[in-house]
Parts: structure tokens; sequence; C-alpha cells
């Protein structure tokens, strides 16, 4: 089995992960920006940071130390995750930030909703604040996030510092921008307190190793589109906005150029050396240069991930911002791109509101390997809500057994096997039910393995929608299967829209396979041997 092993895109190949200290590995994951609700594109790479973050903290882990020596688990992550509440623009991708406020659109869209009523009764929000609305959004992420097992919101809420705020944060990027440039790696441009503070690029020589760029091609700027007027003040089209003073910013605050905003870029270096390597205002010392890992969705790796890189190394005066960089790939819906005019664009609290059980939504967005695509089905959302079900009977019956067994040590090492490859979940998941499918009756030891699975799974133990209680069977001296449970799923959804000829159907092909069913309360029915 080996240590953990995982693709690192610095380097663009599979490599071992070796954490400075492996009995604590530093972790930091770009979070949301609040202007609107996280979509579940956002959260396919949350939550694959947090099957990842599960991972190493599974006693089953094992990592490589800087000494060489195998270090195995459980230990700790300190797993961070940055909000991102500052009011940036509409083309903050570009090197200068340019288009409309997201904040001000934000806004309209609040005070539009509240104007129709599509507001909730409790929403208290008032659309012309930008704290206000971004706290809004703030909060309803971390209500879903919590929803589908993302620790990180779980322990946000116990725990603000990881967490952090952009808007908590300016002082740090203000002390990082004036050690840029007082080290020739940034530079100001612009008349006093009207000024923007620009990264030269040209000043950090490994610029464009993340991406696989190069200066030379980057002759657009980072990002693609930029205004004429601030191109010219540029040394280089790359070079990124670091600050830009404006007095007429919906959310701005004073700094040596001008009162103004950060740029997008630096916000996340400020935050994650801040809780992770031990930025200190007033001194911009650092305990530690570097963190472990650092991850998001591949859309991050250029321009947002390389100027983190560029700025932070150019800041610490150390060879390396994070150790590894981990980036899930792109999720898309029914075989396409996400997209509001073509109606597919969902985010987890409209899934949620809809009756879908958050550990469904959980395990078809964690259920394929996080460096392939993710096609988001309908479908596929139904055999995930089966599959967590048969899981949790095979549990239930597990702890219920008067066997203790013992623990099987070959499916144990074959997910094992599976994980420490480059995080292989959908390998794991096959060996899980595999396991499960030729386990007649599971003991209370298969149990136990089970929840150790689960521990990195994250689904056995979320809330369960009612609406997922009308369809599960009561079986009463017969041996559940899959056939039978999503026949019993197929006549709920049935009786549920009134297709009694659909309903009656299933029942005969039920008690055509010697089974009678019968519903009992709370929405359930029970199978029995006819």
């Amino acid at each position: 089995m080996g240590v953990l092993r995982l693709h690192n895109t610095m380097t663009r190949r599979e490599e071992v992960f070796v954490p400075a200290d492996p009995a604590c590995v530093t972790f930091y994951s770009c979070g949301p920006t609040v202007y609107d609700d996280s979509h579940i594109g956002n959260f396919r790479s949350f939550l694959a940071a947090d099957v990842l973050r599960r991972w190493i903290e599974s006693p089953l882990c094992a990592l490589q130390g800087p000494d060489g020596a195998e270090h195995r688990g459980p230990r700790e992550v300190v797993h961070v995750m940055n909000i991102t509440d500052v009011g940036h623009m509409t083309d903050d991708a570009a090197a200068d930030g340019g288009g409309e406020d997201k904040m001000a659109q934000a806004g309209q869209r609040l005070l539009e909703a509240k104007k129709s009523g599509k507001l909730p009764p409790d929403a208290s929000v008032d659309p012309s604040d930008p704290h206000a609305i971004a706290e809004f959004y703030a909060q309803r992420f971390i209500e879903d996030g919590a929803a589908v097992g993302l620790k990180v919101a779980i322990e946000g809420q116990r725990d603000a510092s990881l967490l952090p705020r952009a808007t908590a944060h300016v002082p740090q990027m203000i002390e990082m921008i004036t050690r840029l440039i007082e080290r020739g790696a940034a530079y100001a441009v612009g008349e006093p307190g009207e000024q923007a503070v620009y990264f030269d690029v040209d000043a950090f020589e490994r610029y464009g190793a993340l991406s696989n760029n190069t200066i030379e091609a980057l002759s657009v700027g980072a990002g693609g589109r930029v205004s004429e007027t601030n191109q010219s003040q540029k040394k280089h089209p790359a070079d990124f906005m670091l600050w830009k003073a404006d007095a007429s910013h919906l959310m701005r605050w004073p700094s040596p150029w001008g009162e103004g905003y950060p740029g997008w870029h630096i916000e996340c270096s400020a935050m994650s050396l801040a809780r992770l390597a031990g930025l200190r205002e007033g001194g911009a010392t650092f305990d530690r240069p570097d963190i472990d890992l650092h991850s998001g969705g591949e859309d991050n790796i250029f321009p947002h991930h390389e100027c983190e890189v560029a700025q932070s190394c150019a800041a610490t005066g150390a060879p390396t911002f994070a150790r590894h960089w981990f980036h899930a790939r792109f999720l898309f819906v029914e075989g396409e791109k996400m997209s509001k005019r073509k109606g597919n664009f969902f985010t987890v609290r409209q899934l949620l509101g809809e009756g879908h059980e958050p550990a469904a939504i959980r395990l078809e967005l964690i259920g394929a390997h996080y460096r392939n695509n993710l096609d988001f089905r309908a479908q596929g959302l139904k055999d995930s809500a089966r599959t967590v079900e048969r899981w949790r009977r095979f549990v239930a019956q597990g702890e219920a057994s008067e066997s203790p067994g013992e623990p099987n040590a070959a499916t144990r090492d074959a997910v094992t096997s599976r994980l420490q490859d480059d995080l292989n979940i959908a390998g794991a998941i096959g060996e899980i039910n595999k396991w499960i499918g030729a386990t007649e009756r599971p003991t209370r030891a298969d149990a136990e393995l089970m929840r150790t699975f689960d521990g990195v799974l994250g689904v056995l133990d979320l809330a369960q929608a009612e609406s997922a209680e009308t369809s599960i069977g009561v079986f009463v001296g017969v041996e559940s299967d899959e056939r039978v449970v999503a026949l019993l799923e197929e006549r709920a959804a049935a009786r549920a829209s009134k297709d009694f000829a659909t309903s009656d159907r299933i029942r005969d092909e039920l008690s055509a396979m010697g089974l009678a069913i019968k519903d009992v309360a709370g929405g359930k029915v029970e199978v029995t041997r006819a």
C-alpha cells in the first residue's frame, strides 16, 4: 500500500505527499465568494478537498515525513478555507480588475427578490449594505456546507479563524504589499493618494510554473481583459493588481496608496499565511515559510493560484508557497456545462430544498475521481441515495448482530490501497460495494470497518430528508437486496404522482418474487415473505 501519493499540479505528476510535519498537516482551500449561494460545481471542489482532508486524518492513511520514514495516522489536519467577502469586480480574473462591482449586483438581486417575496420570511438583510450582503451569503454557505458534511464549515462555526474573512485581513494585505514594494517585486503607479499597485512578474522568474505558462506568452495580461489606461501604466502586460485606490468603490479601506480595495489574489496569500504560516501584522514575520497543501478548482490554477505563488514566495523569500497543489476538475450537468440560461444550474441549497438527501448529494459530488470531470445526473443522485441507504442497512445489521466477527483485512487493505493511490475515491467505493454485496450477514466488526471508511466518505450520519423515508422498506424476516429497494422507491414515486397502475404493477412484480408488501406508519413499507 505504501504512503500517500497525490498528483501535484505544480510538477504535473503524481508524487509522494511529504508534509513538513506528518503529525500536523496544514491545508488551505480556496473557498466561496459570498455574492450568491455556492453552486454544486463549487461544492465539487470543496468536497474533494474535504475527502482528502478526511483521508489524511484517517488511521488507515500513511504519510512520508521529511526524514523519509513512514508515519501512520490518525493525525491532525489544520484545514482553513477563506470566505471572500470583499466587493470585487466582475472581471476580477483580469489583471486590473474591471467590470461591475459584484456586491452591487448581489444587492440588486436581493432587492428584486425582496420585492417579489422570493426571500425566506426570516431573511433580514439590507440590500444596500455590502457587509450585510456578504454576511448573509457567508452564513448560507456555512449552513449548506455543514449540511453536506464539509468539516471545515462545521468546525468554522466553533473557530472562526478556520473560515477567515477577507475583510478582516486587509491590514495583513497592506503589510504584504508594502513588503513586496520594499523587495522590488511590486510598484505603485499614479498620483499620490490615487495609486494602483501591481506585482512585477519579471521580478519573479518562476511566474507561470504552476499553470505551465510563460511570461512571453502572457502578453495580453493575466486573466485576459485589461483596460488600455491601466495597461499603459504597467511594466509588463501580465503584471497583476495588488491594490487599487478608488474612493467611489462600494467597499474600501485606507492605505498608503489611497482609499481603495485589494486585488483578488493578495487576499488568499494574506489569509493563508496569517493562519497557517504565522504572518504577523506589523512586522511580516513568519513562523514557517510555506503550507503543506493548497486546493481549489482547476479554474483557480490561472491566474489566481499562479499569482498567489508569485506574491507569497516574493514576500516570504521561501522557494515554495505550498508543498503540494491539489485541483479538482470541472462539473457538468447531464453532459453539459452548468448554465442558468440552460436551466441546469443547481445550488446545494436548492437541491436540499427539493427534498434530496444531503448524503446523496455529497456522495454524488465525491463519487468520481477528482481529476476526472464529474457529470452530475438526476439518475446518479437517485443511485447515490440508494447506495447510502444500502450502507446504512449494512451498518445497522452489523451493529445489531450477536456475532463480533473478525476485521476484514482484505477489504481494509484494498480500500486503503485505492485511496493511497491519488485519492481514488471511485475505486474505494467500488471495493466497499463489492465487499457489502458478498457479505450475507454483517458482523459488528463489519459495521466498525464501514464506520472507519465513512470517516472518509462522510455520509452515514448526515441528516435524512423526510422524502427519503417513504421508499425505505422495513424487512421482516427477509434479506433486502438492491433490486427490491429499487422497486420500492419506484413504487413510492408512482404513488406520489398518483400513478396507481404502475404502483399495482410493482406490487405484482414483488409478489412474483415471493414478497408481500404492506404500507405502514411513517410512510414506510413492510416487506415479508408471501
